[in-house]
């Protein structure tokens, strides 16, 4: 931040989470606060998606302890719109009256609106990891001759779309058979896919030929895998729910049923990308005795299912930022509120 400047970004909400999806707009301004009369190099305001791993691993040399660093990234999206500058034949964004902004800014607050469509191609969510982030954000920067730039930077949430044809059918189960060390064994059914907040399925039948009384554990535990400079590191699991079933007696053959609860605030699994992964490892052993002696189950976890059309709610979200963009300028001229969006703004 220069003495005589302020710069901050700012995006509109278009939804109670403050979330955006494939094919939304995302619009605010940026504003520009400045005590004298300042030239401006150039002024732009960009977009941007990335995904970045980095992390440490302690290694020996002599007798002195060490460490190496691992780090990679990967650019998912980037858009950049200029206000003033740019390279030769960039075209520059203009303001309400369709003119280009002048490169020299009277002292006063100015606001510079900027929208942005977010392509319909898959990308991963926004996600914070261990070792690990991948991050969308909205970044201002301004530069002036023999000064310093100005920064400023925001970031916003992105929830991919839902894929139509990955969904949770009622007869999409693993099957496993497994006989414990104590001669104890299992046939056990669990659902491949489930929606976070919603129930996983677990069936299946126990025969306990010991002559004491057991039960089984469920373990769910999330996996979170780097890759970098063709290193691959894997983060230690992290428990998700542990549940038990009922004790089944001594020479006693049971029906085992568990439904376990998806916590809604933890992320879906990431399965496809170059750089991080996030798996979910279903856990079923015997109480008491060592998780390796157990049976393994991968598990997808789907994002919360959505109500209503996606279609709908895309549209609605561009109507709202198309809206924002006519409240912004209608503020800079003074004009009143066209009659079709006056209603938005004047419940």
């Amino acid at each position: 931040m220069s003495f005589n400047m302020i710069l901050s970004v700012t995006y509109d909400e278009i939804n109670e989470s403050n979330t955006f999806t494939n094919g939304d707009c995302i619009s605010g301004h940026v504003t520009l606060d400045v005590t004298k009369k300042t030239k401006i190099k150039s002024f732009r305001i960009k977009l941007k998606g990335k995904i970045k791993v980095q992390w440490r691993v302690a290694c020996s040399r002599g007798i002195r302890p060490s460490s190496k660093g691992y780090d990679d990234e990967e650019t998912l999206i980037k858009s950049v719109q200029y206000f003033v500058g740019g390279d030769l034949g960039t075209p520059l964004l203009t303001d309400h009256n369709g003119q280009p902004y002048s490169n020299t800014i009277t002292p006063g607050r100015h606001l510079f609106p900027f929208t942005f469509d977010l392509p319909q191609e898959k990308m991963p969510p926004s996600f914070k990891g261990v070792h690990g982030k991948i991050v969308y954000f909205l970044e201002a920067k301004l530069t002036r001759l023999m000064r310093i730039s100005s920064k400023d930077r925001i970031e916003f949430t992105f929830v991919p779309k839902p894929n139509p044809s990955n969904r949770v059918a009622q007869d999409d189960f693993t099957d496993k058979s497994w006989t414990f060390q104590d001669g104890i064994v299992s046939n056990i059914k669990a659902g491949r896919k489930c929606h976070l907040g919603e129930g996983l399925t677990v069936t299946g039948t126990t025969q306990n030929t010991s002559s004491s009384p057991v039960r089984l554990n469920f373990r769910l535990c999330q996996v979170q895998e780097c890759c970098a400079q063709n290193q691959h590191w894997s983060h230690d699991s992290q428990d998700v729910l542990i549940e038990r079933s009922d004790i089944i007696g001594p020479f006693r053959t049971a029906n085992v049923t568990e439904v376990l609860k998806i916590p809604c605030n933890i992320p879906a699994s990431l399965l496809n990308c170059r750089l991080m992964k996030v798996e979910y490892k279903l856990w079923v052993y015997l109480e008491g005795k060592h998780s390796f002696d157990s049976i393994v189950f991968g598990v997808e976890l789907l994002p919360p299912r959505q109500e209503g059309g996606q279609s709908s709610f895309s549209e609605q979200s561009r109507s709202t930022s198309q809206a924002s963009q006519v409240l912004r300028s209608s503020l800079l001229c003074g004009s009143p509120l066209p009659a079709d969006i006056h209603h938005l703004f004047t419940k």
